[in-house]
Parts: C-alpha cells; sequence; structure tokens
C-alpha cells in the first residue's frame, strides 16, 4: 500500500516538473518571435510661418479647351460614310457622316411639287380675281395654301440637310464614336470636337489677390515641358463668387498658334502676375511638398508620429509656396526624410 502511494506522488511529481519545463519552452518560444521595436525614422522639420511675397505672384493653373462639344446627329438612318478620324483637324461646316438620305431626298421632291403647284394655283386665282370670276375668299384660300406648302418644303429640306453632320466650328477631334454601317438614332453623339487654336488657363485667386487684378491684365505663363519658353496671355475671366475657400475662379486666354511649341489641353502650367503689392501668407518651403502636383500632400508632427495632410496651395516666392488650406500657423512640417516615411510612423527629429 505505501509503495503504491510512493508511486503515485512521484508520478504527480514528475508531471509537474514536466508542466514547468513546457512552459518555459512556450515563453522562450513566445519571446523568440517577438519583433524587435520599429525604429523611430529621423526627420528634420520646420514651422509653418507667415512669408511676404513679392509682387510677382505666380499661380498653378490648368490648361484647357476654349471649346469642347460632343457633335450630334439630328436625325435617324443608317451611316453611309464617316469622314474624319481621331486627331483630325477639322473646318467649320466640313461634313463628318453622312447618313443616308433616298427617302429625305424623295420628301423634297414631293413637297416642291406641292409648292409649284400651290404657287401656279394662286397666279391662275389673282388671274380670274381680275376678271371678277372668283371671289375674294378663294384667293385668299390659295395664299394660306401656298405657305403651308412653303413650310412643307422648308421642313423636307432641313431633314435632308440633317442626313449631313457638320463640324460646328473648327478645332481637332479628341474622339470618334460612330462607325459607317451604325444605325444613327437622334441625339447620337458621334465625335468630341475641341478648339485648342484657342486655349484657356483656369486658376484660383484667394480674395486678397482678387481684387488687385482686372480684366485686360497680360500675364505670363510657363510649363514645365518648355523649359526657359514663355507664353503671353490675359485675363478674361474674374469670377463674382468664391467658393468655400475664399478662392475665386480667373480664366486666361491663351493664343495657341506656335507651331514649335504647341500646347495641349490638360496640360498644367504656371501663371505669373506682375505689378501686385507685397502681402503676408501662410508658407512652407517647397522641399516639404510630397504626393503629386494635383494632389499636393505634406507630413507634420503629430504626438512624435508623422501625419499625413491633404493642402490646397497658392502662388509662389522662391524657394516657398503658399498654402491656402490644411495647414495652420505653427505646426511642424517635416523637410526632410519623408522618403522612409508612411502616415502614422513614429519619428525622431534631428535638431
Amino acid at each position: 500500500m505505501i509503495k503504491q502511494i510512493l508511486t503515485g506522488v512521484v508520478i504527480v511529481g514528475l508531471l509537474v516538473a514536466m508542466g514547468f519545463v513546457l512552459k518555459g519552452n512556450k515563453e522562450k518560444i513566445e519571446a523568440s518571435k517577438q519583433l524587435p521595436p520599429v525604429k523611430a525614422v529621423a526627420v528634420t522639420v520646420q514651422a509653418v510661418e507667415e512669408k511676404t511675397f513679392s509682387d510677382n505672384l505666380s499661380i498653378l493653373g490648368t490648361i484647357v479647351a476654349n471649346k469642347e462639344v460632343n457633335v450630334v446627329s439630328e436625325t435617324q438612318g443608317k451611316v453611309l460614310e464617316v469622314a474624319f478620324k481621331n486627331g483630325d483637324a477639322v473646318s467649320q461646316g466640313q461634313t463628318l457622316v453622312r447618313v443616308d438620305s433616298e427617302l429625305r431626298s424623295a420628301g423634297v421632291m414631293a413637297a416642291q411639287v406641292n409648292y409649284d403647284k400651290a404657287q401656279a394655283d394662286l397666279n391662275r386665282y389673282e388671274a380670274l380675281l381680275k376678271d371678277k370670276s372668283i371671289t375674294e375668299a378663294q384667293v385668299e384660300a390659295a395664299r394660306f395654301a401656298l405657305k403651308a406648302a412653303e413650310a412643307q418644303l422648308i421642313t423636307a429640306k432641313r431633314q435632308l440637310a440633317d442626313t449631313r453632320v457638320t463640324a460646328p466650328f473648327s478645332g481637332v477631334i479628341n474622339s470618334k464614336n460612330i462607325e459607317v454601317g451604325a444605325m444613327l438614332q437622334t441625339g447620337t453623339p458621334v465625335a468630341s470636337l475641341i478648339d485648342i487654336n484657342n486655349l484657356k488657363v483656369k486658376v484660383s485667386l484667394a480674395e486678397k489677390e482678387v481684387f488687385k487684378i482686372k480684366r485686360g491684365d497680360k500675364v505670363t505663363i510657363t510649363t514645365d515641358v518648355y523649359t526657359g519658353y514663355s507664353f503671353d496671355g490675359v485675363v478674361d475671366v474674374i469670377g463674382v463668387k468664391g467658393d468655400e475657400s475664399h478662392n475665386y475662379p480667373v480664366e486666361i486666354m491663351l493664343q495657341n498658334n506656335d507651331s514649335s511649341h504647341p500646347l495641349k489641353a490638360g496640360m498644367f502650367c504656371k501663371v505669373s502676375f506682375g505689378n501686385l503689392p507685397s502681402r503676408n501668407m501662410v508658407a512652407i518651403p517647397r522641399e516639404a511638398l510630397v504626393g503629386s502636383a494635383k494632389q499636393p500632400q505634406v507630413y507634420v508632427i503629430n504626438q512624435d508620429k508623422a501625419q499625413l495632410k491633404d493642402i490646397v496651395l497658392g502662388s509662389e516666392s522662391g524657394t516657398y509656396i503658399e498654402v491656402l488650406k490644411g495647414l495652420e500657423k505653427g505646426e511642424q512640417v517635416i523637410v526632410n526624410g519623408q522618403i522612409n516615411l508612411n502616415d502614422g510612423m513614429a519619428v525622431t527629429i534631428i535638431k
């Protein structure tokens, strides 16, 4: 009996010892799986501050077509000819698409016959009226019949003319939406036509700036495509209503007649206004910018972490650029080390 008790005690002791060993091994394994802590990224920062910008105000803008329309069909029928390709330059009134016109031509012939008959009837009735052979009422009825026949002839000729879809203005075909053999319906777009001989540059000016310019002011326009080359523009439209950020839309007319430096709609550009008084504005160094020109962003310090912020840019002065929206004076923006950052990563500021 005592032997059995001793055996049980030994077994229990062994089980307990094995449990401690297994627990210790598990803790060592878990500890080995833990990754070393991520080191903070070293960055350089600079406070957002007010800067005095010179009178040479520069604004980023977008070049757009002066006119752009979808050319649509005003009739229906089978397409017999498509006389253009993507990228073709076309003249105002040039035929782009020709639709089957056999029935419309027949309609014009029938309307012409009715008109000629009505005209002949009126001439005969007026001659009979002079001889008092018919009444004035009969002549008046003939005049009304001639007017009705004339209206039908005008309608038939217009329907025939609509079988040719023409360019409403001179420009370049941007897209082709129809092929020979297709059944065209009224209102169907056949092509997109843009006028790039004359271009517009769209920019936004803050309320402190918009009152310093006027329609007819000359501006200088540059692009990254043609380094060292500039274009002349003229302020054409100044918006009378600002957006929520108190920015006002401004349109600048630009001639695109330089064959050696052609411009395209959709390009970014820089517009420089002259003779504007100096002013103070919130600004950051250009090297703080990340992201694209269309969606500029910066990293700011938030509780020892990098926080990515969207911003709205304004004018430029030297190495600084105005921030219209997204940052407050005094915030710490990261100007060096952004290439290693992601939103929310820990950072160490290098003094």
